[in-house]
């Protein structure tokens, strides 16, 4: 056989070979991409990814200017997750989106506020006064609640919808007489002359936020999932080691210093990953009996058109299979 005849069979041959190899070979799963508004819990994943425990090529957060945004960008498919509220989590299921939460990153206690004017002391100076809230379920829930522990209706006050980066120059522009906020936009309102009236102290445990994904993203990019799980643990234990340092780096993109931030960070719970498994995960996981008040309460404003079956949207398997 002539040399360059064994020459072509040879290289047929070796292509045929590479050409199973890449069968046999799994892509690379894609990045994941997780989308934010402005809100000190969720700063951790962006202090994550600066010390190096996301990279982007696996992991890519994108910020929006209010939740309402975020949960669009979802439904458009712009993000493949997003850390939201339970609320916000219901209204996506309830409309077949398929969202799954796959950590708890905190639960307020005292971080969400309405907050109104200097000399106003309670809801009830509210009365007859313009309230800003965000459009997204979460501000109308924390309203909603508030009004009804003070004896008050939606009624007895003027709703008017607005983002909640927009708020801060509105009141201060006399545009507004209050706003349900939540940090770093409640520490401009107070800044301003604005008065706490009501903050999530009142209701423990009910508003809690998590990191959501579809349930495509658990079913085709398992690993990345995990990535993000084990980069915001280590962002964790960071903050806990040196919160002078992490407080400074969150505080530069929140627009705070270092001490603001650890002074917001109060008002919020950030659950370790034993108390998140038994929150999301068990056979009876602690989150139920809260999601299901807070269900009840969301059908009886009619901030939700029907109930769910709350451990059909809680995802703990990834959690589950981190190594401990």
């Amino acid at each position: 056989m002539k040399t360059w005849l064994r020459r072509t069979l040879l290289s047929c041959a070796l292509a045929g070979i590479a050409l199973m190899l890449a069968g046999c070979v799994r892509e690379p799963e894609p990045a994941l991409r997780i989308g934010t508004n402005v809100w000190i819990g969720s700063e951790p994943l962006y202090l994550a990814r600066e010390l190096g425990y996301l990279p982007p090529k696996t992991v890519q957060l994108l910020e929006y200017p209010s939740a309402s945004e975020v949960l669009r960008a979802f439904r458009n498919q712009a993000i493949d997750g997003m850390v939201i509220s339970l609320d916000e989590l219901f209204g996506l299921a309830v409309e077949g989106m398929m969202p799954r939460a796959i950590l708890v990153v905190d639960v307020s206690n005292g971080a969400d506020a309405i907050v109104g004017r200097a000399g106003m002391k309670t809801m009830k100076d509210l009365q007859g006064k313009r309230v800003a809230v965000e459009s997204g379920a979460l501000g109308a829930f924390v309203l909603s609640r508030a009004l009804a522990l003070n004896g008050m209706q939606a009624s007895d006050i003027t709703v008017v919808q607005m983002e909640s980066n927009e708020q801060p120059s509105a009141f201060g522009k006399g545009q507004v007489d209050g706003a349900v906020t939540f940090d770093p936009y409640r520490a401009q309102l107070l800044q301003n002359g604005g008065a706490t009236l009501f903050d999530s102290t009142r209701i423990p445990g009910e508003i809690v936020d998590m990191v959501v994904v579809r349930q495509s993203v658990l079913d085709k990019q398992s690993k990345t999932v995990q990535t993000l799980l084990v980069g915001w643990f280590k962002a964790i234990d960071y903050l806990q080691r040196e919160p002078a340092d992490a407080a400074r780096r969150m505080g530069i993109r929140q627009q705070t210093t270092g001490e603001q931030y650890l002074a917001g960070l109060r008002g919020l719970h950030i659950p370790s990953r034993e108390e998140n498994l038994k929150m999301i995960g068990g056979a009876a996981p602690e989150l139920v009996p809260a999601g299901r008040r807070l269900m009840d309460l969301m059908l009886q404003a009619k901030l939700l058109p029907v109930g769910l079956k709350i451990e059909e949207v809680l995802a703990p398997a990834p959690l589950e299979g981190l190594p401990p």
